[in-house]
């Protein structure tokens, strides 16, 4: 099997690439922004044609929330046209997507976990750019799935994990928002499920929910992180009104994960168990 790899330098991209030598049968094929401009919608073609890949996983996205609500038409390309042209070549040559999405295509202002079917409302361009992209996916017909996450972080790249250890370790005292409940999502947990679901004898197209177990806000997880690495940081939880942002976030972000795990067996890791393994692996 071929497996075309987007984002290949992204959270994600760089998850899979520590995985792929368990898959010696597969052929890999890993491409970064400058092999694979999203931003270039006929370049994104091409790639495709050339690499003529058995499935294609799309972990590349324009991912500055806040920025995104600057430069829309930018993000509309990347987070949509570029996804859709993956959709129809897919759909075209009979081959299949793994396309990742997110808990932005929500508003966020429900209190109980959210299911696949759950209707979307973005509240910001991001999150509105990568809803377009999964209606794109559903009316090509190609045989796609997409998996919604939300809260991603590893040791690859920049996240709040690796944020809050450079802030408690720069400072004395920190604020962290307190109203803003999910799940966290370790890459490398993302990464085994989506192979997982590359190999499973039972392949069903759709939308699948992602993350690891648990409730926690983002006040709860800053103060783990704090424990796990023993800092000595006050940190102070406020609300989200507290630290505005060009871009609006949901207040709630808690994935049903049912769907996956029935399907596909798919094993969810507790996100505490998750955060003190990619800490381990970050010390080396």
């Amino acid at each position: 099997m071929k497996i075309l790899v987007t984002g290949a330098n992204g959270q994600l991209g760089s998850e899979i690439k520590e995985l792929y030598p368990n898959y010696p049968n597969d052929t890999f094929v890993f491409l970064d922004r400058k092999e694979m401009p999203l931003d270039d919608v006929s370049g994104v073609f091409d790639v495709l044609e050339e690499a003529g890949p058995d499935v294609i996983i799309n972990g590349g996205a324009y991912t500055a929330v806040d920025k995104a609500e600057s430069e829309p038409e930018l993000v509309d390309i990347i987070n949509h046209k570029a996804v859709e042209t993956m959709a129809i070549w897919a759909a075209e040559n009979q081959k299949k997507l793994i396309h990742i999405s997110t808990d932005y295509v929500f508003q966020g202002n429900s209190d109980i976990p959210l299911k696949e079917d759950e209707p979307t409302n973005p509240i910001n361009i991001y999150g509105l750019t990568k809803q377009k992209g999964e209606e794109a996916i559903l009316k090509s017909g190609a045989d796609a799935i997409i998996i919604r996450t939300a809260w991603v972080y590893s040791g690859y790249g920049a996240n709040f994990v690796k944020t809050m250890i450079r802030l408690m370790t720069e400072r004395d005292e920190i604020s962290v928002i307190d109203d803003q409940v999910g799940s966290p999502t370790y890459a490398c947990d993302l990464a085994k499920a989506i192979l997982d679901i590359v190999h499973s004898d039972n392949w069903q197209k759709g939308i699948y929910h992602f993350s690891n177990e648990g409730r926690i806000s983002w006040y709860d997880f800053a103060v783990a992180i704090r424990e796990i690495k023993n800092l000595d940081c006050k940190i102070n939880p406020i609300p989200t009104e507290h630290y505005p942002t060009p871009a609006k976030r949901p207040r709630y972000s808690l994935l049903d994960k049912g769907k996956i795990k029935s399907i596909f067996g798919v094993k969810v890791p507790g996100w505490k168990n998750s955060l003190e393994e990619m800490l381990k692996k970050l010390e080396g």
